[in-house]
């Protein structure tokens, strides 16, 4: 078995695997980098050349696992498109918004090279996609083989917990196999349970390693971490101000509802509009749809039955009126330029009676990550287009993450039993601190870091 990481980077970046198993081909993921542009966001597909693959597998929608999707099609034609059947009902959605953003990027930044992709195109690829239950074998070779005798290898998927649809992914070869984490979460969160990972068995783990350079705090549990972000609401309604609370559309926009519907529901925050952006509402009524297809807590809950969401409007966050004790659960978790959050973190973070509240990942080098370091009272550079800033408003950080923690994904590895681990999705200090720690509890077994465009033998 031969693998090949395409990403172009060797942090978190374009997720992509070539995956090489006797005459066969797969791609796992096809993600596109969220700090870079034009071309240089894609993954290394070049480095695929010398054979076509014969399906791309997909763990779930998030830009970084997708966004490429359409580039790959192009690319490799004859490949076919597989991913849970949860998967599916997101996938031209979130390729759709994909192509809206790089055309305003191109309208407002002056990126030439974009869209890399049309909404033609997603139509046109949309018929190859293909949405499987967890945990049913699927053969995935290209049809030609198997008629020439090859027996296809197979894959599986199993609910990774992360996020609707996502996926671990298990690719059984005819001498050996691999389990793919993709982005997993062990623990459960509001809405969905813990992954369902407990039977995995393989000879290779490609794993995610995000958290690898963060250690849970001594008595942490989420419960408390809930009760202090209720303790932090109270107190900034009693400002008079607006809370901000900066989410990706898919996933920690549909959790962040749900826990203030169920506070709501149990009299521990007060009944009031939430406003919302226009792609996390429609990802809510996805999640509501499906509710009873998800392995997920409060099936019955149905938030835009349980909620009064209201989605801003465009320019709205640049001009409404913040007071009241309005509560903003809205995009972009990295709050990148022309984005609701954004626009609505450059207005209040001047205001001592504003709040903002992070609640999952923000890359150091975006203006979420800039603004989580700033000091009270600091002058800073918040982003090309808002300029030089100060803080004066309330930053409050609550660990709600949707990934594994490392002592988690450590004790995986043991459950496992590879004879190989290969380290990606986490910066240079998060896969140092696995693999020696992988080291330590496992001695005998085989660590590999594969660089960008890098191919290595298991």
């Amino acid at each position: 078995m031969k693998i090949t990481n395409l990403n172009p980077d060797t942090a978190i970046g374009a997720s992509a695997w070539l995956v090489e198993t006797g005459e066969h081909r797969l791609l796992l993921d096809a993600g596109m980098h969220p700090k870079r542009e034009g071309r240089a966001a894609l993954p290394l597909f070049h480095k695929a050349s010398g054979g076509e693959v014969d399906a791309i597998a997909i763990s779930h929608c998030h830009h970084d696992h997708v966004g490429a999707l359409p580039v790959a099609l192009r690319r490799f034609p004859k490949a076919h498109v597989l991913m849970s059947e949860l998967s599916y009902f997101l996938a031209e959605r979130v390729l759709h918004n994909s192509v809206n953003v790089m055309t305003r990027q191109r309208d407002e930044l002056g990126i030439r090279e974009y869209p890399l992709y049309t909404h033609d195109e997603v139509d046109d690829f949309a018929p190859v996609f293909q949405g499987f239950r967890y945990n049913r074998d699927v053969e995935w070779a290209a049809f030609h083989k198997t008629r020439a005798g090859l027996p296809s290898p197979t894959l599986e998927f199993f609910d990774a917990g992360h996020t609707l649809g996502s996926a671990g992914i298990l690719v059984r070869g005819k001498n050996e196999t691999l389990f793919y984490t993709g982005d997993v979460c062990f623990h459960d969160q509001t809405i969905l349970r813990a992954a369902r990972f407990e039977v995995v068995k393989a000879d290779v783990l490609l794993m995610e390693t995000t958290r690898g350079n963060r250690e849970v705090a001594p008595g942490f549990s989420r419960e408390k971490e809930v009760a202090r972000l209720v303790d932090a609401l109270h107190q900034a309604l009693r400002r008079k101000g607006c809370v901000l609370i900066p989410t990706f559309a898919l996933g920690r926009t549909q959790e962040m509802l749900a826990l203030l519907a169920l506070l709501m529901h149990a009299g521990k925050l007060k009944r009031q509009p939430l406003y919302i952006g226009g792609l996390g509402r429609v990802f809510t009524e996805i999640y509501d749809l499906e509710s009873r297809r998800t392995h997920r807590h409060h099936p019955q809950l149905q938030l835009h039955e349980a909620l009064e969401l209201i989605v801003l409007e465009k320019g709205q966050a640049e001009k409404m009126k913040l007071s009241g004790g309005k509560i903003f659960v809205v995009t972009a978790g990295m709050m990148s330029e022309h984005t609701a959050a954004h626009d609505l973190a450059a207005r209040m973070i001047g205001d001592e009676r504003q709040c903002l509240f992070f609640v999952g990942y923000a890359d150091p080098d975006t203006p979420a990550g800039r603004l989580r370091r700033a000091r009270p009272g600091e002058t800073f550079v918040f982003s090309p287009s808002a300029g030089r800033v100060t803080r004066h408003c309330r930053i409050e950080e609550f660990d709600l993450t949707a990934h594994a923690n490392r002592r988690e994904l450590l004790e995986f590895v043991g459950r496992v039993s590879p004879r190989a681990v290969l380290l990606g999705h986490g910066d240079d200090d998060s896969r140092a601190w696995f693999e020696e720690e992988i080291r330590a509890r496992h001695p005998k077994l085989k660590i590999l870091q594969p660089q960008p465009g890098q191919p290595v033998s298991v």
